[in-house]
């Protein structure tokens, strides 16, 4: 029968297996989004190995209040990621982290007026007390201070700026690497109303727009572009649409997403529907995890680099 070529396998798991043994026979099965995320594995590492592609990396959701971060972090360090985009949420709280300050382990059964009474800020399950933002303003403010007054610096510049001032974490790395890291919409953060209060007695300027020509000048040199989106919003938006100046698209998409593709939201738009605006190629490999990212995100890294280890 047409399309009946090649049978599901029935899984096996035992003790001790390693998460790329786990990942194979979830290839074998290769169904639902069970198969969805041993095809990203396989996409995943196809993109890294690839020595002409250019790696994105798109970061949104509350990833790094739930121990994301240092997986980020690694990646950047170890060569597998380009560019970075994230949200300035997660720069934020990878901020706070990094300055010694922690998330903590909550529950979302419970009084959120009393949190608010006890100075604790919840996100779902993690609780963040008020004194870590208290730090964090205070390092902050020293941190923006040793700007250049009358300089005018690009949002990328300024994250750098806010790296070279840290020792652990994701901006940290990237500073080291030399990676630049976007956040086009800095000041729905903390860290932009941290900026604004700075910039209420310094002159400072930074301009959004000043990061564009190097991005560009990038996307159009580049042979090939492959792109990891987590979540959607604005990193996967500024991160696809970095292409559509140019006759490239991504030849390399994985995205992990719980949301839905029928209510017409980026976060759950399917990469097939980007083809249509010639931000993946029309050959280009790409699929979708629909699942908890907290879940497939390790899942998915750890299985490629066990992958490539092993050759």
């Amino acid at each position: 029968m047409k399309g009946c070529n090649e049978p599901v396998k029935q899984a096996h798991l035992s003790a001790g297996m390693s998460v790329g043994a786990l990942v194979a026979e979830l290839r074998g099965a290769g169904a639902y989004n069970g198969g969805s995320l041993a095809e990203a594995v396989t996409i995943y590492r196809r993109m890294l190995e690839d020595t002409e592609t250019t790696k994105f990396f798109g970061l949104a959701g509350a990833m790094v209040p739930a121990g994301m971060g240092g997986i980020v972090s690694d990646l950047i360090r170890d060569g597998h990621i380009d560019l970075l985009v994230s949200t300035g949420a997660n720069l934020t709280h990878d901020v706070i982290e990094a300055i010694g300050c922690h998330h903590y382990h909550g529950t979302a059964d419970c009084s959120d007026v009393d949190l608010l009474h006890e100075e604790i800020n919840r996100i779902y399950d993690v609780y963040l007390p008020n004194e870590a933002f208290v730090h964090f303003e205070e390092f902050m403010q020293e941190v923006y201070g040793d700007l250049e007054e009358g300089s005018v610096i690009s949002i990328s510049e300024l994250l750098r700026h806010i790296g070279l001032h840290l020792k652990t974490g994701i901006l940290a790395e990237a500073a080291k690497a030399g990676i630049p890291v976007y956040c086009p919409a800095l000041q729905d953060s903390m860290l932009g109303l941290q900026y604004w209060l700075f910039s209420q007695t310094h002159r400072v300027t930074v301009d959004a727009f000043k990061d564009m020509p190097a991005l560009l000048d990038r996307c159009f040199a580049t042979e090939k572009a492959g792109a990891f989106l987590i979540g959607g919003g604005v990193p996967k938006n500024f991160i696809l649409q970095s292409m559509l100046m140019t006759p490239n698209g991504f030849s390399y998409a994985v995205q992990l997403t719980g949301d839905r593709p029928d209510l017409g939201g980026l976060s759950g738009a399917t990469l097939d529907e980007a083809r249509s605006w010639g931000k993946i190629t029309e050959e280009g490999q790409a699929v979708t995890v629909y699942a908890d990212a907290t879940i497939t995100f390790p899942l998915i890294v750890a299985a490629t680099l066990e992958e490539m280890r092993h050759g």
